[in-house]
């Protein structure tokens, strides 16, 4: 079996300039409700309890018709690859690709809107958090983990399914730790512009 070589990218504040799940909720239910479930959630924010906060957040989500979902999602995508994305590290996701490297999102984003803005950018993949619908309406509850942490590397290696690879990964936070830990390049996002990776450059930091 050949070895492939991946590039896997946290969304957030790695390939977006923001954090996209407020943003989203805002989208659907207002702002006025999701200020109410943050102002709910202040004792687990204050904890670092950020699987819970983001459980009482999909929440706000019950009861929303699936179908209907649609349109605002797809606004939602437009307004973000319009507007919310980092020139500098897209440049480093067209190097991999030029480089024949697979490129995939790994993020705790909602994959409602990942997996069409991965789709539109060109992605092989993108792995977020999931959003449980039963009988074409959200429940209001995650379906699986929230891909954070050690999370996003089991649904990195899920998606791998045994296959050899080498591996880099991009990441801004405490949330891709386990990530950037087991890539074989790992390279850490911060506010300053990433350098576009010469022509034959194979390590880029």
């Amino acid at each position: 079996m050949s070895e492939l070589t991946v590039a896997a990218f946290d969304f957030d504040r790695t390939v977006s300039t923001r954090d996209n799940v407020l943003p989203f909720l805002r989208a659907v239910v207002g702002p006025a409700a999701v200020a109410s479930a943050l102002a709910r959630s202040v004792p687990d924010l204050v904890r670092g309890r950020r699987d819970a906060v983001k459980a009482r957040l999909a929440g706000l989500l019950a009861g929303q018709d699936d179908d209907a979902l649609t349109e605002v999602t797809q606004a939602f995508v437009e307004e973000t690859i319009a507007r919310h994305l980092r020139d500098d590290v897209l440049a480093h996701v067209e190097w991999h690709r030029r480089q024949g490297h697979h490129t995939v999102l790994v993020s705790a984003s909602f994959e409602r809107y990942l997996v069409p803005i991965g789709g539109r950018l060109g992605f092989d993949a993108a792995l977020g958090t999931r959003l449980e619908v039963v009988d074409g309406r959200l429940t209001g509850r995650l379906d699986g983990p929230n891909v954070r942490r050690a999370e996003k590397v089991r649904r990195l290696e899920a998606w791998l399914a045994g296959r050899p690879a080498t591996l880099w990964a991009y990441g801004d936070s405490r949330g891709d730790r386990e990530l950037l830990v087991r890539a074989d390049r790992p390279i850490r996002v911060g506010r300053a512009r990433l350098r576009i990776p010469d022509h034959d450059e194979r390590v880029a930091r």
